[in-house]
């Protein structure tokens, strides 16, 4: 017989390392205001914070927080990538961001849900999600 093997399944959880690894790379700047690009596919969700000028201060994305393969486009992802971008956010001084969402994938609403639960106010939500004006033949559909 011999010992009892327990395997302990993890669902959605994340990589505490690389947490604390992106926490502790943050600017040496203050800055007040931003803007967050928030781009969310199928696949994954990439946070981007700027300042008004359009320099790039923080960025995250679901792959670099440990998330692989299909937990990538999760909405839980994204609300963690939300968190990290904004506690980063508020340790350099951010206040207020104006955000631009691109895409649509599941993490959307949640990555800027997250991102707003750190104490940053968000001042507007602009969606400039590419929609063709009847452009290439879409493709046929799938025959199962």
């Amino acid at each position: 017989m011999g010992k009892k093997r327990i395997i302990k399944k993890e669902g959605q959880s994340i990589d505490q390392g690389l947490v604390s690894r992106a926490l502790a790379r943050t600017a040496k700047k203050k800055h007040v205001d931003g803007t967050l690009f928030v781009q969310s596919t199928y696949n994954n969700t990439k946070l981007l914070l700027t300042d008004k000028k359009g320099n790039a201060l923080i960025w995250s994305s679901s792959g670099s927080l440990g998330f692989k393969g299909a937990k990538k486009g999760t909405p839980f992802a994204a609300a963690k990538i939300g968190e990290l971008v904004g506690e980063k956010a508020s340790m350099i001084g951010i206040k207020e961001v104006d955000v631009v969402v691109k895409g649509v994938g599941a993490g959307r609403e949640s990555s800027i849900r997250g991102f707003n639960s750190k104490g940053v106010e968000i001042t507007g939500i602009r969606d400039v999600t590419p929609v063709p004006h009847n452009g290439p033949k879409p493709p046929k559909p799938r025959r199962i």
